[in-house]
């Protein structure tokens, strides 16, 4: 048996215990987030407005407000309106506001969601790896806003949610931000997708209870159907389904943006928030050695607490690999 904690070197943990750790903050002064957040969102494509749209809904408790970027105007008109008039009948004025800002306020949050991209491929392309597609391009973007909000002396969450989200993470993390300012929200929907197919096939029944996922939101994901109990052969056979979800969405004519928005999207960020656990991507390693890898993990005032709990050698060997491919990826 081994555990998640060998992957990161260990000056870079602080308070390891039996079943977690705790990544040291490169600041003294850590994230801490009590009370409701100013959320900003950059870019209302397909992923930012359905995103959007599930911060309004399910984020009554814990967003005070949610100021939105877009370079077409009059999307950003658009959402702003009719974001502002989803309201309950008997209650209204309880959900967070929506507001337009421009790009110089992106900054001016707790937390930053970027959904920006330089393209997504069209459905019914050839690409078999839609997300990595997009990671030269979207690099640079994300490197760029990165630089941004360095400039902007910003000190809270820069929430990578565009593809492919864990290599941009450290293209935001080289940019100069802190490793814990830095979190990718990918991992969130792959885990949905697993326990989808878990609920549909009674093979994989025991990941409903027992089951992780690790890993990057793409071709490396790993699902686990069972920390205690597990079975290499069934475990990658549900992480394939899980990957090749998209695809098949693809292959209906439409585009799946809708459970990652909300699944990896709202629902993660809203859990980080609060300081829950959920499925999301933090940095392992040290330096400029090192990557952004999903895990169970939660926000608390004494730095990233990443669940460590042992693995199986062969469950370990994949996490492992999915670790190292992300490594040399940028």
């Amino acid at each position: 048996m081994r555990k998640l904690s060998e992957l990161f070197e260990e000056p870079g943990i602080i308070n390891k215990k039996q079943d977690c750790f705790y990544i040291r903050p490169e600041s003294r002064d850590p994230i801490s987030l009590p009370g409701k957040k100013r959320v900003n969102l950059l870019a209302l494509g397909d992923v930012g407005s359905m995103l959007l749209i599930g911060l309004r809904l399910l984020g009554r408790d814990a967003v005070d407000s949610i100021g939105i970027c877009d370079l077409n105007e009059k999307a950003a008109q658009r959402f702003e309106a009719e974001i502002n008039q989803i309201e309950y009948p008997l209650d209204h004025g309880q959900l967070p506001g929506v507001e337009i800002i421009s790009p110089d306020s992106l900054f001016d949050c707790h937390v930053m969601i970027f959904c920006a991209s330089k393209g997504v491929p069209p459905v019914g392309g050839e690409v078999k790896d839609v997300r990595m597609a997009q990671l030269s391009a979207n690099a640079q973007l994300a490197g760029r806003f990165g630089q941004q909000a360095v400039k902007a002396g910003f000190s809270g969450i820069f929430a990578v949610v565009s593809d492919p989200v864990d290599p941009l993470c450290k293209a935001v993390y080289k940019a100069g931000l802190r490793r814990e300012q830095v979190q990718g929200y990918g991992l969130g929907v792959m885990n949905s997708r697993a326990l989808y197919y878990a609920g549909k096939d009674r093979r994989f029944h025991s990941f409903l209870q027992e089951g992780r996922a690790f890993g990057p939101h793409g071709e490396d994901l790993v699902i686990a159907n069972s920390l205690e109990h597990y079975d290499d052969a069934l475990s990658r056979e549900l992480t394939q389904l899980a990957v090749a979800s998209n695809m098949k969405t693809r292959q209906l004519g439409f585009k799946p943006f809708i459970a990652p928005a909300l699944s990896s999207g709202a629902i993660s960020i809203l859990e980080t928030i609060r300081g829950n656990w959920q499925y999301s991507s933090v940095y392992f390693g040290k330096g400029g050695h090192g990557a952004f890898l999903g895990v169970k993990n939660r926000r608390t005032p004494w730095g990233v607490q990443v669940e460590d709990l042992p693995l199986p050698e062969a469950l370990f060997q994949r996490v492992q690999a999915a670790y190292d491919h992300l490594t040399d990826l940028i």
